[in-house]
């Protein structure tokens, strides 16, 4: 799975859920990547949102899962 094809041209990401310090989206692919509360800082985090504005969390994640 590719970056590029999971936040290019006009996909979104949607939240999923809140678990243990973490909102988890899902990507229009059916990705579910977290993203730390720690991290968020003063950010608006809404229900929907540009995939393209995820992509470090959606990076972070795709690696992760490379490594087993």
């Amino acid at each position: 799975m590719k970056i590029k094809d999971l936040v290019s041209g006009d996909k979104t990401v949607k939240f999923k859920f809140y678990r243990k310090g973490n909102l988890f989206y899902e990507t229009d692919g059916g990705f579910v990547f977290p993203v730390p509360i720690d991290d968020c800082g003063d950010g608006t985090f809404l229900p929907e949102d540009r995939a393209m504005l995820f992509m470090r969390y959606i990076r972070k994640e795709l690696e992760a899962q490379a490594k087993g």
